[in-house]
């Protein structure tokens, strides 16, 4: 199914090291993408994606803005450690709200954005 650029994406890593037992053993990585995928069901588009490469940050995600909010100069914003259910629900609320673009980060998650790595 094809991408709906007017809401946003949200793109999960799910390569070496986000989403495996082998860095974060007590996370159930399955459980935390189908939750994630059910909260942002209705507000973005989720897909998945082999190494997106900050490994020292898993689990990472990238959530870039819908075509409104690029043009209000939205852009791309990571962020890593997002490892249990109140990030992702934190995004999801960014998200029902506009997310990048439209409106700004959360307080709540300042503490996970990071800049785009360079070989990124």
């Amino acid at each position: 199914m094809p991408l709906d650029r007017t809401r946003p994406i949200v793109t999960v890593c799910r390569g070496c090291c986000c989403g495996t037992t082998k860095k974060h053993p007590r996370i159930d990585h399955e459980a935390q993408l189908a939750e994630l995928r059910d909260l942002v069901r209705d507000v973005a588009d989720l897909r998945v994606t082999d190494c997106l490469g900050p490994c020292e940050r898993s689990n990472v995600l990238v959530v870039s803005p819908s075509s409104g909010g690029r043009r209000r100069g939205g852009r791309a914003t990571w962020l890593g450690h997002v490892l249990d259910e109140q990030t992702g629900s934190a995004i999801a609320d960014w998200l029902r709200d506009g997310g990048p673009g439209v409106v700004d980060l959360p307080a709540g998650l300042r503490r996970h954005r990071f800049n785009r790595p360079k070989n990124a």
